[in-house]
């Protein structure tokens, strides 16, 4: 590889010999103009942990409603009691959005005052009665310090009662972005680092796996990134509990916060770096939702391994006028792989390979494969 950037190559030095990147490394990613050398080294580190392999999951999203006591300026999914976009689903509508063929439903909505945490606990009852056989991942780090103060009781008392009702894992969202500043300005109301991180720190210690997300391309920094960046390695370092990183990119929407979505470059770098300094994530996702197919299909040589999954009715990134997709058919999923020359993986919520599928459909059958990898 030519490096078109001077500073890159002793950077790779460092990765190859198997040397973390320090905060000053991450500065120097972050200003690099060099996309190609950065998006190169992303790719070897991923080849080197998952050759060719790309994941995706059979999965359906449940918003189980939009009525939310928060109102966060970066979000326009949130509703209010009264307003004519408001719903909450009864338990016939969210059995009527699921099928057998489903592996994980990713549960996520608003934090509605008329519910008890019964009430969400019973989402998970109803899917888990009908539908045994699905990974239940739900509710995300703020929805369970909102179970926790609305009942008194502690986050470690609310997480096993998810566990007993089936949940494997958390989504990684709540906390968009780990900066004060932005806190204060976008959703002053919603947890921090400190609390998210309380919340994935207990999860892991009762053997619940977890994600994490950050929410890019608003009103924060390059700086605020690496800060978020760094946090997220050291707890990883500390548990070791996550299962993936998943960046995603702000849609502007009606919040008049930034006039335009980020740029492919963006997202592109973001995953490239992502993969360079989390060196303890063993998944970096590229979520087809906010970046769109093109951008993730060449994601999965900037470092991305994973895609996500069919989805089905995505609603809240769609509020804010994400131009993708609701949902996407395995098929696509394939495709969009295929397009990027990966082997294709179907995987279940905790990542265990469900099925392996040919580098061409025209090639050999499928092979169907049991346990993690």
């Amino acid at each position: 590889m030519i490096f078109k950037d001077k500073d890159l190559p002793l950077l790779w030095d460092k990765v190859r010999a198997g040397q973390r990147l320090t905060v000053e490394d991450g500065r120097v990613l972050y200003a690099s103009p060099d996309l190609l050398g950065l998006g190169w080294m992303a790719d070897q580190v991923r080849r080197g942990r998952h050759a060719d392999r790309a994941t995706f999951v059979f999965n359906r999203q449940i918003n189980p409603t939009n009525i939310c006591l928060l109102s966060c300026k970066f979000c326009d999914y949130a509703s209010k009691e009264g307003w004519d976009n408001a719903y909450v689903l009864s338990e016939k509508e969210i059995l009527d959005r699921l099928s057998p063929e489903l592996r994980e439903v990713h549960i996520v909505g608003g934090l509605y005052r008329r519910w008890s945490f019964n009430d969400y606990l019973n989402v998970l009852r109803v899917i888990r009665r009908a539908y045994p056989h699905i990974q239940l991942k739900a509710y995300t780090a703020v929805e369970i310090d909102f179970f926790a103060r609305k009942e008194n009781i502690s986050i470690s008392e609310v997480l096993q009662q998810l566990k007993n009702e089936g949940l494997v894992c958390l989504p990684g969202g709540g906390a968009e972005v780990f900066s004060e500043r932005v806190r204060k300005q976008l959703f002053p109301f919603k947890i921090g680092w400190s609390k998210w991180s309380e919340v994935h720190r207990t999860a892991h210690g009762l053997g619940i796996r977890s994600n994490a997300t950050m929410l890019y391309g608003h009103i924060e920094t390059s700086e605020e990134r690496l800060d978020h960046l760094l946090k997220l390695r050291a707890l990883q370092d500390e548990t070791g509990g996550f299962l993936s990183f998943i960046p995603l990119a702000f849609q502007p929407g009606n919040t008049g916060i930034v006039e335009r979505q980020t740029s492919a470059i963006d997202d592109l770098k973001t995953i490239a770096i992502s993969r360079l300094l989390l060196d303890n994530f063993d998944h970096i996702k590229s979520y087809w939702v906010t970046v769109g197919e093109e951008t993730t299909s060449m994601a999965l040589r900037f470092g991305a391994d994973d895609i996500d999954g069919t989805i089905l009715e995505e609603r809240i990134m769609h509020a804010a006028k994400a131009q993708t997709p609701v949902g996407m058919a395995r098929e696509r999923l394939l495709r969009i792989i295929r397009e990027a020359g990966g082997l294709p993986v179907e995987r279940d919520a905790l990542y265990n390979v469900v099925r392996e599928y040919p580098r061409s459909p025209a090639s050999a059958p499928e092979i169907t494969a049991v346990g993690a990898r």
